[in-house]
């Protein structure tokens, strides 16, 4: 969420900021309207308040010259103008809390290195790793592959859930997990992050402190269960809210995680993109790395995460490029966002497999993550995220990347010891 004092000192720079991200300025105009009645209503709480000190005063004079007529005359004006000044107060507190709900629905304001633009044709290519690899046949994609190794089963998983899950056999399943150990391990041992294991189901609070509540609740499933809970959808749901209503001490920082989940998500809205195979499903696996920041440091911590990242494909040795997102097509709570894609040969183009996000204090202040310096003011920590990997989209890339004329798929070097050593895997 943006500083509400913030916002209301620098209304004109905030709706620009706003503009380039092709925000309408509705909600912006009424936090506009709700504070001059804040303040209409306090200039008339002061003005009653020093009217009703004067009374007071007054009203001992009048004691000490025996005049208790008059005296308590006044005292009944006192006594209207307190009933009046709470009933301003009660006003000031729905105009601010008025102003706290409309913060709520303002997306964070892009970092000014991000580039400007409507949509995602505005993202820029920041750089490449790598080359696309060379077949001597028609590369199949995911889907055919896994179908036809008996690795990937679709329609029982549709017959058992529906559509957009799928089940994993065999060395399919097997190659997942290797996938999901592979990135917990360099993330532990090579970068310094810690392991952790959170709740797969989050409440409310958890997910306004992110960003997902209340503006995206149709992407979410949510449990019929009166305590309001929720699936998470993304491990930065839990691993943010670690911290939630704590203080840190800025010693403690930069701290990192990361964290193996399963992720639901509704998709709502997206029918119709990439429905076939493992692409977008309800259900998927992520490993996802989370820091907490100081703010002096949180853009080079958001540059360290993204390398971290991308240290995953190039061990895979898996083609990607590295993009900057538009602030047409950055995420609500995000500052700044790098999306890896890496090179699907089935579709002869790049696909998003991680997004590295710096949130600034936008997610801390919805949260109440705060940091001490020594003995001084609490302030809000810098949070940061991202996919390192998105465990179902590595899979698929592996499958396309390293398949063989035979059909059959070479297992990745790095992969093997996670597999028992296996290094190919074929029909059974």
């Amino acid at each position: 969420m943006l500083d509400l004092n913030y916002v209301r000192e620098n209304l004109e720079s905030v709706r620009a900021a706003l503009q380039k991200r092709k925000m309408l300025s509705g909600a912006l105009d009424d936090f506009a309207r709700a504070d001059e009645e804040r303040r209409r209503i306090i200039a008339e709480s002061d003005r009653l308040n020093a009217e009703r000190n004067s009374a007071s005063r007054e009203i001992g004079a009048l004691m000490k010259e025996g005049k208790r007529e008059a005296a308590d005359a006044r005292r009944q004006a006192v006594g209207d103008l307190k009933n009046r000044i709470a009933e301003l107060d009660q006003k000031r507190d729905a105009a601010e809390a008025r102003m706290r709900e409309l913060l709520s629905t303002l997306p964070n304001l892009p970092h000014e290195s991000v580039p400007v633009g409507g949509d995602e044709s505005a993202n820029v290519e920041i750089r490449r790793w790598g080359s696309k690899p060379e077949f001597d046949f028609e590369p199949k994609d995911h889907v055919d592959l896994g179908t036809a190794l008996g690795i990937l089963d679709l329609e029982r998983a549709t017959k058992i859930a529906g559509a957009r899950f799928a089940i994993l056999n065999g060395a399919g399943a097997r190659l997942e997990r290797a996938l999901t150990n592979f990135m917990l391990e360099l993330h532990t041992r090579e970068h310094g992050y810690t392991e952790t294991l959170p709740p797969f189901i989050a409440n409310a609070a958890a997910l306004f402190g992110t960003g997902q509540l209340p503006k995206f609740e149709q992407d979410l499933f949510k449990l019929e269960d009166e305590r309001g809970f929720y699936l998470i959808p993304t491990a930065e749901v839990p691993v943010t809210n670690y911290y939630r209503e704590e203080i840190l001490d800025a010693a403690q920082l930069p701290m990192k995680f990361v964290a193996y989940t399963p992720c639901f998500r509704s998709e709502a809205g997206s029918y119709g993109k990439d429905t076939r195979g493992v692409i977008r499903q309800h259900q998927f696996e992520k490993v996802e790395v989370v820091k907490y920041a100081l703010p002096e440091n949180s853009y080079d911590e958001l540059e360290s995460l993204t390398s971290n990242a991308e240290k995953v494909l190039q061990l895979l040795g898996l083609h990607y490029r590295v993009v900057a997102l538009s602030t047409g097509d950055l995420g609500f709570s995000n500052a700044k966002t790098y999306d890896l894609e890496v090179w699907l040969p089935s579709q002869h183009t790049f696909r998003e497999i991680s997004s590295c996000s710096n949130y600034e204090s936008f997610q801390a202040r919805r949260a109440n993550i705060r940091f001490r310096r020594g003995g001084g003011k609490p302030e809000f920590v810098h949070t940061l995220n991202g996919s390192a990997l998105a465990v179902g989209r590595t899979w698929v890339a592996v499958l396309e990347n390293y398949q063989q004329r035979d059909g059959s798929v070479v297992v990745p070097e790095v992969l093997r010891p996670y597999m028992n050593g296996l290094e190919r895997i074929e029909r059974a």
